[in-house]
């Protein structure tokens, strides 16, 4: 059993190192979003150099990536009544391996895009309330890191009021929310600073 643990967690790692932002801007423009604007690994940083038309793909790219993680963790582990902790390792390795991962130096995104999936596939009640948290700060501030902020620091704690007793995906949820939270702590400096820049996540591809 606890092979079955470290075995869904490397397999979800290893898929959170396809990160969508730098795979499509490799194939689109032959060069590494990370070497543009803010040099992150993530769709806000993508929209902002390629604009919103291929961002799909990224999109499609890290949601895959984290359904296929969670699935993978879940159907190993739920073999053994045990799915709820098997989606929660899945959505910890593919997490950390978006935000860390070790074929791309090390340099990845924040996670938020990949964190909103996990969060509907350990409770699809609790990622549709995270994704309107998200969306709705966004959409009043036009501040996609506030809204991934708020939404992400809200999992853990929503998790835990609904699945109270189920420790270790708790533990997972709010390990994650936090993580989510710290990779944002520059964002958060900005904000306070009135320094942050907004986005537009339907805009056209910046000149």
């Amino acid at each position: 059993m606890p092979f079955l643990y470290v075995l869904v967690f490397i397999a979800a790692y290893l898929l959170g190192n396809l990160n969508g932002a730098v795979v499509v801007s490799r194939l689109l423009s032959h060069e590494d979003v990370r070497s543009k604007g803010s040099g992150n690994a993530g769709l806000t940083n993508f929209v902002r150099n390629y604009g919103a038309a291929t961002s799909v793909f990224v999109i499609l790219i890290d949601v895959g990536k984290a359904v296929l993680a969670c699935l993978i963790g879940g159907w190993l582990l739920g073999n053994y009544g045990a799915w709820d902790n098997g989606v929660a390792t899945g959505a910890l390795g593919v997490i950390l391996g978006h935000d860390f991962p070790a074929l791309l130096n090390f340099k990845g995104g924040k996670g938020i895009l990949s964190g909103v999936t996990v969060a509907l596939m350990m409770d699809w009640r609790i990622g549709l309330f995270v994704f309107c948290i998200f969306l709705v700060a966004y959409l009043l501030t036009q501040y996609v890191s506030l809204g991934s902020v708020l939404s992400s620091g809200s999992f853990g704690f929503i998790y835990c009021v609904l699945h109270w007793g189920s420790w270790y995906p708790i533990l997972v949820g709010f390990f994650l929310s936090f993580l989510i939270v710290w990779m944002h702590r520059g964002n958060i400096q900005r904000l306070l600073k009135g320094e942050e820049r907004k986005t537009n996540l339907l805009k056209k591809k910046e000149k």
